[in-house]
């Protein structure tokens, strides 16, 4: 599913990701931990192709058997696009747009039509107990529906890999509860791996592998 080898990363001098080799597997929820500064965000932005590597020779990233380093920049906007989910600490939803249209931007993005997209977009907010909020946009919903609308917005394109940056981060421990249970509840429906980088012992421990990292190296697997 994703062979990460020799993954490093330079800000100018500053050597943040220090050679990481790592394997995940295709359905796995994999928790990803280590102090502030440790290098996590920065791993999950490479492996999510939000961001290269710095070059060496060594470097090797594979998703679903692709090599990402062979794709021009407009082949990996739509691998992005179509392969990958994300879902951020601060849900990033557009002010402007209802939580359907909200739900529905990647598909549109990738060429779906409005009544294709408004299709799985009310099934999925269905399915996460939003179908009554489903016209309400960002500022009349909860923190918790917020983030569940961003995670219907993540899965409408059924990507093969959802990303999570410290995903309940900004929600209260009744709502980072729901949500924690939900990331295994959709593994099991729809069969997405699951990459979270995460401060919350709770939701780490949960995962089915727990990762450690220290100083821009992977310590424990």
């Amino acid at each position: 599913m994703i062979i990460a080898k020799q993954l490093h990363k330079y800000y100018r001098q500053l050597h943040v990701l220090k050679g990481v080799d790592l394997n995940i597997k295709q359905g796995e929820v994999v928790s990803i931990v280590g102090a502030s500064g440790a290098g996590k965000t920065t791993l999950l932005q490479l492996l999510g192709t939000l961001d290269k590597p710095s070059k060496h020779k060594a470097t090797k990233l594979e998703i679903n058997g692709l090599n990402i380093s062979s794709l021009s920049d407009q082949s990996l906007a739509k691998f992005r696009n179509e392969q990958l989910g994300f879902i951020f600490q601060f849900h990033q939803l557009l002010p402007e747009f209802t939580a359907l249209e909200n739900v529905c931007i990647p598909a549109y993005i990738k060429g779906t039509s409005k009544v294709d997209a408004e299709l799985k977009a009310h099934e999925l907010l269905s399915f996460l107990g939003l179908q009554k909020r489903i016209n309400h946009k960002p500022n009349e919903l909860s923190g918790g529906e917020q983030q569940r609308v961003a995670v219907a917005r993540a899965l409408i394109n059924n990507p093969s890999v959802i990303f999570a940056d410290e995903p309940s981060g900004n929600l209260d421990s009744e709502s980072a509860e729901q949500l924690h249970q939900l990331f295994f509840k959709l593994r099991d429906r729809f069969g997405q791996t699951f990459v979270i980088v995460t401060h919350n012992h709770e939701l780490a421990d949960m995962a089915d592998r727990k990762i450690t990292m220290s100083d821009g190296l992977v310590k424990t697997i």
